[in-house]
């Protein structure tokens, strides 16, 4: 069994992001912009890379509903909501920036991707409790 380590929950992290700001972002380089919005003419290179990034979707959200649940999940989110009204009650940012909350809730959402996809390795090395997909085969 491979032990977490921070290397490994930056790589997740890297990944998410990858994965998050390929599909949206404010700056207009995305694959909302490029395929969504110019659809036709349709060609091979949009199709695959949407279905590349589905299936980057598909891995992190799967891997993330399975290891934290709905009750993690909502916590996690929670947790990243609160941090965000902090910064905007500390005055760290402005509360009418569209920029500042869009990439606020994209790096929220690959932040949610990352700890979903670690999680289990986190509980584990602080519980000792395994889940079923983690167990070694001989």
């Amino acid at each position: 069994m491979k032990q977490l380590s921070w290397a490994g929950i930056g790589i997740r992290f890297l990944f998410a992001v990858i994965v998050v700001f390929a599909s949206y972002n404010p700056e207009g380089y995305s694959y909302y912009h490029w395929a969504v919005l110019n659809f036709l003419p349709l060609s091979p290179v949009k199709v695959i890379a949407g279905i590349v990034l589905l299936i980057g979707w598909v891995i992190f959200v799967r891997a993330t509903l399975r290891s934290l649940g709905p009750i993690g999940l909502i916590l996690v989110a929670g947790l990243c909501a609160a941090i965000l009204w902090f910064l905007i009650d500390a005055g760290l940012t402005s509360e009418d920036s569209f920029r500042f909350y869009s990439y606020a809730g994209l790096i929220i959402m690959s932040i949610i991707l990352a700890v979903g996809m670690s999680w289990s390795h986190i509980r584990r090395r602080m519980s000792g409790q395994v889940d079923g997909d983690d167990v070694d085969e001989p």
